[in-house]
This record gives structure tokens, C-alpha cells and sequence, in this order.
């Protein structure tokens, strides 16, 4: 997976999992653009010989600052990581609109924006490129006290799937990466909670079930499908929503219908109420983890 000669940036990249992408792009060969609200972006630029920009993202200013800094230090822009995120977690009757704002902002607005000035710019060059777009299982699967979070995350795959149509023909592959690693954000999440807490107060690695079943593992478990993607050998891989995490690697299904059924002339109350019982109803939710 030689990325000598393609430019990176990754935002949200100055800690966790966006530092392992960073890192993970510059040992493979990528000049990366580190991103972050911090001084932690440049600790990082400096250690991969990379460049930082300080910023919050979800502004189209900077988005394009990002994307000027690439092509200004690097000479183009090949791969774009939208990666960060902040969490303002409260279930729904005593969560906020400051607090659903914000985090709309950083991950979904961010997402867009950043996306956007990076498509521009890509098809300009007229070489292709890559959009990675950092979604959850909480997008996937909803989870409690997320209201804000999931939204943004569900929100972020289903850019995925429409940018994936609208960029094919300039060959800018985009895909929704569902990861699922120990750091403080999904520390949040009561499944994952006392599994990573546990590992910590031990000293222990997560158990070989945790990886393989929950697929929860470190944040370096993650960066292989992030280098895969950045790279030539994902090549027309778009459109998709790809999980990784641990021992896992997995791929998400797009909604589809999942039962039919036909009345003619359509359908009344009465008659939904009497149908709809049949059907199999979706689960919903992210699982608690259970030990074998």
C-alpha cells in the first residue's frame, strides 16, 4: 500500500483515532495535513513530518483553509478524512439546541464542508481521488442518549452513498467508514463502557471475543481500511459503508425494503392495522457485548 506522492488531510487528527490515521498515512508514504482545535495537530505534524492547521471544522473558511494548506505545502490533494468529532450526549427531553448544534456542526456540517471544498479541488486536478468519511455504529444502529450523534453519523452515510453517484465520473471514490476502537468517545457508549475500563484498570488487552465478536479493539486496528482507501488498490470501491474494529471487518447494508405487501386501491388504517403486525420488525439499538 505505497502512498508515496498522494496528499492526505485528516481532520480531528491531533488525538485517537484521527492521530492513527495520520500516523498510518505517513508511515505508508502520504504527506498529510494534520487538523485539529489544538496545539495537539502540530505535536503530531511534526512527528510524520507533516503539516498542522488549528481550526475547528464545520466552516466553509476552514475547509478551504485545509485544502489551500495541502496544495500550498504539498502540491495537491488526494485523500480527504473527515474525522472530527465532539459529543454532547443527553437524552432527548433535556438535551439542548446548543448541544444538538454543536456536534451537528463538527460532524455532519464539517463532514459536508470539508467533503465539498475537497471535491473541488480533486476535480480541478482531474486525477480522482478519495473522500473518507468517519461514520459510527451509533449512525448505523441508533444508541441511547445520541440524538444529536447518531443523526449526524446516519447522516454522514447517506453522503457517502449520494456523493458516490455524483463524483464517479471524475473517479473520486467516496466511502463511510463505521469504526469501532477503546478511546474517550466511545468510552461514552454503556456497551463498550466496561470493557474498555476493565482493559485499562488491568492493564489486560481487550479478550479475544471482545475483538472478534464485538469487534472492538485499539485505534491501530483501524487504520489498515483507512490506508486501503487512500490507496490505488481501492480503486472503484464507493459507495459503501465499511466497518472495522478489532478483529472485524465488516460491511454495512444500505436500507432497503424488507417486506411488501399490495392492496388494491391502497391501503386504509383498519387495513395497515390489521397487516402490519405480520411484518418482522427491524431491531434497533447497539447490543450489549456478551461473554461467550
Amino acid at each position: 500500500m505505497d502512498l508515496s506522492g498522494k496528499v492526505a488531510i485528516v481532520t480531528g487528527s491531533g488525538r485517537g483515532l484521527g492521530r492513527a490515521y495520520a500516523e498510518a498515512l505517513a508511515r505508508n508514504g502520504a504527506q498529510v495535513v494534520v487538523n485539529d482545535v489544538d496545539a495537539a495537530a502540530e505535536e503530531v505534524a511534526a512527528s510524520i513530518g507533516g503539516k498542522a492547521v488549528i481550526a475547528p471544522v464545520g466552516s466553509s473558511e476552514t475547509a478551504q483553509l485545509l485544502v489551500d494548506t495541502a496544495v500550498e505545502e504539498f502540491g495537491r490533494l488526494d485523500v480527504m478524512v473527515t474525522n472530527a468529532g465532539i459529543l454532547r450526549d443527553r437524552v432527548l427531553w433535556k438535551m439542548s439546541d446548543d448541544e444538538f448544534d454543536a456536534v451537528i456542526n463538527v460532524h455532519l456540517r464539517g463532514t459536508f464542508t470539508c467533503a465539498r471544498a475537497a471535491a473541488i479541488r480533486m476535480r480541478e486536478q482531474g486525477s480522482g481521488g478519495s473522500l473518507v468519511l468517519i461514520s459510527s455504529p451509533a449512525g448505523q444502529r441508533g444508541n441511547f442518549g445520541q440524538t444529536n450523534y447518531s443523526a449526524a453519523k446516519a447522516g454522514i452515510a447517506a453522503m457517502a452513498r449520494t456523493w458516490a453517484m455524483e463524483l464517479g465520473k471524475s473517479g473520486i471514490d467516496v466511502n463511510a467508514v463505521v469504526p469501532v476502537a477503546a478511546t474517550e468517545m466511545t468510552r461514552t457508549i454503556p456497551a463498550f463502557a466496561p470493557l474498555i475500563e476493565e482493559s485499562e484498570r488491568t492493564g489486560a488487552p481487550l479478550p479475544a471475543w471482545v475483538r472478534r465478536d464485538e469487534g472492538l479493539g485499539s485505534v491501530e486496528d483501524v487504520t489498515g481500511l483507512i490506508v486501503y482507501l487512500a490507496s490505488d488498490a481501492s480503486k472503484g470501491v464507493t459507495g459503501q459503508a465499511i466497518g472495522i474494529g478489532g478483529d472485524r471487518l465488516a460491511l454495512w447494508s444500505h436500507p432497503a425494503e424488507k417486506q411488501v405487501e399490495f392492496a388494491d386501491g391502497g391501503w386504509s388504517a383498519e387495513e395497515i392495522a390489521q397487516k402490519l403486525p405480520s411484518f418482522t420488525p427491524e431491531t434497533y439499538g447497539i447490543p450489549a457485548p456478551v461473554a461467550p
